[in-house]
């Protein structure tokens, strides 16, 4: 669509009819070449008219709203299948929780961006391989079980990224709004959430001052079905009113990043007084990267909000302290994991946490070197976001063996 909009950027008749047939690809492809064919009246007016900013909330079309609807009534309904079809709770939700979430998303990207017939068709078969996969390996309780149903999820968040991005144009840039938009999709669905459960405490208790105890119905459905369509009504908001929260997002990375960073030095000095030993202490090493992966998760939101803004010297140098500091964690948690390896062989869980925790030492130090080239003048913030952008195939690549091969290669155990 970019070479479509360059050459009739004089022809209003050819632009709005492109904008009308798509309006958020048309919106998203105008954005990444704006800055070659700014100084053009016809272009100037475009971007004005594409980035204002109404007070107004837009519920999109009746399609739109129409198809909302659908969907969070049929992420309901999956998830309450256990209660349904008499399936045993204990067996479906730690097998099929993503499947709540993120195939409806998936199907409303797919939608949106009118996606090709043959990325539809990746789309579906991932979904359906995986459904069926997931829900044929063995009963019994196992360390490769746990971790498929762990990794499964971020396999399926994988398959919604190529829903929202597409196989053409830009991926890389693709990529960094596809980040951006989980960071305002949190925001939009805690608030929803938050809104939902002031509703709920009302709702209890005005019953209960009648005399009805609805506690256990209300969150049996009403919840259940809140909880399931959260993330579908936060999509379709955060699509069709970017001003909600494109104020907010940014200010919640300025204002954690430095607070995760002084949180980390103070939490990386209790340790060495509080005596915990990653290296013997199984469970602490969990939490340990747990921990790293929330912090990853701030640098790369605060990266993908910095693509959009500009950022000062001293947020640069925050982003790469807090880099930094958490290559150093990181560092601790892959020597722990070698200590163990070495001291009590290979398993499942140490492999796969050696794999994902060698991944995002790669990618920190990436980052980290970018960052010190933006403060050196040596290459622009964007570089720093694209270097993110262009790794995060591997990290899918990385899901795919834990979540698929490992049952196989390690028999199931």
């Amino acid at each position: 669509m970019k070479d479509a909009i360059r050459s009739n950027i004089n022809e209003p008749k050819q632009l709005e009819r492109m904008y009308r047939n798509s309006k958020g690809n048309f919106k998203r492809e105008f954005k990444l070449i704006y800055p070659e064919i700014q100084g053009s009246a016809s272009a100037d007016f475009w971007n004005e008219r594409l980035n204002y900013e109404s007070d107004d909330i837009h519920w999109g079309t009746t399609t739109d709203f129409t198809f909302v609807i659908i969907a969070s009534l049929l992420a309901g309904i999956l998830a309450k299948f256990p209660a349904f079809l008499a399936i045993d709770e204990d067996f479906f939700y730690p097998r099929n929780l993503g499947f709540i979430i993120f195939p409806f998303l998936a199907i409303y990207f797919a939608w949106k961006h009118k996606s090709s017939t043959f990325n539809i068709a990746i789309i579906a078969a991932a979904t359906i391989a995986s459904v069926i996969y997931i829900n044929l390996l063995p009963e019994t309780v196992s360390d490769t079980l746990i971790l498929s149903c762990i990794h499964l999820p971020l396999f399926l968040w994988s398959v919604l990224g190529f829903a929202f991005t597409g196989s053409k144009g830009d991926v890389c840039q693709k990529r960094m709004t596809f980040l951006k938009y989980n960071g305002d999709l949190v925001v939009m669905a805690a608030l929803i959430v938050i809104a939902g459960g002031i509703l709920t405490g009302i709702t209890i208790g005005l019953f209960s001052l009648i005399g009805f105890n609805i506690t256990e119905f209300y969150f049996e459905y009403i919840g259940v079905f809140g909880l399931a369509a959260a993330p579908i009504v936060a999509t379709h908001l955060t699509q069709t009113n970017p001003q909600l929260v494109g104020k907010v997002s940014p200010v919640i990375a300025k204002l954690f990043s430095p607070l995760v960073l002084v949180m980390l030095v103070i939490y990386l000095i209790a340790i060495a007084y509080s005596g915990k030993d990653p290296y013997n202490d199984r469970e602490f090493l969990l939490l340990f990267n747990s921990l790293l992966i929330g912090v990853m998760a701030i640098i790369f939101f605060s990266i993908a909000e910095s693509s959009k803004t500009s950022k000062s010297r001293a947020e640069i140098y925050i982003l790469l302290t807090l880099s930094i500091v958490t290559i150093l964690v990181n560092g601790v948690a892959i020597s722990a994991i070698l200590f163990r390896i070495a001291e009590w062989g290979i398993t499942p869980n140490r492999i796969s946490v050696l794999g994902a925790n060698a991944l995002i030492l790669v990618n920190l130090l990436l980052v980290s070197i970018k960052l010190y080239n933006v403060l050196s003048r040596r290459s622009k913030l964007s570089d720093v976001g694209m270097s993110v952008a262009s790794y995060l195939p591997l990290y899918v690549v990385w899901t795919i063996i834990v979540t698929f091969l490992f049952p196989l290669l390690f028999g199931f155990n």
